[in-house]
């Protein structure tokens, strides 16, 4: 990778699932990133739904062009506009085009727990832990 054409973004410890990420990663790869935060949008309006093709075990089914399970992760949705405008941020000001970005590489990690818990009865407690989540983005400026 031609470093030069390329920008980069990084989510570190993003209070979103893991698993809603990496669907959203695999759902925005490849696409130029207009594209990608257009749909992105539409998701968090409920007007297309997320291929769940990685973790779709008792997801519901959706009108999906050639797949079957998916949801709209509205949370994790929004987290990854977020990011994508900073990537367009970024690649501005290296003095790359926006319009000729395109997504080589999007991925998602599990991050730090942040642990938590929940007052029971009779002096107990239960644990309740929040995870978060790291994201990676990479546009590439191509021809």
């Amino acid at each position: 990778m031609d470093e030069t054409k390329t920008a980069r973004i990084w989510g570190r410890e993003l209070r979103i699932s893991p698993k809603h990420a990496v669907e959203i990663c695999s759902f925005i790869k490849g696409r130029k990133i207009g594209t990608a935060k257009t749909m992105l949008v539409e998701v968090t309006e409920k007007k297309r739904a997320v291929p769940f093709r990685k973790y779709k075990r008792k997801v519901g089914h959706k009108v999906i062009e050639g797949w079957f399970a998916g949801r709209y992760p509205v949370k994790a949705g929004n987290a990854f506009i977020r990011l994508l405008d900073e990537l367009s941020s970024n690649a501005e000001y290296k003095g790359l085009d926006n319009s000729r970005l395109k997504i080589v590489s999007a991925s998602a990690t599990g991050g730090r727990i942040v642990k938590g818990f929940i007052p029971r009865a009779f002096g107990r407690a239960s644990p309740y832990n929040h995870v978060t989540t790291n994201v990676r983005i990479i546009a590439e400026e191509v021809g």
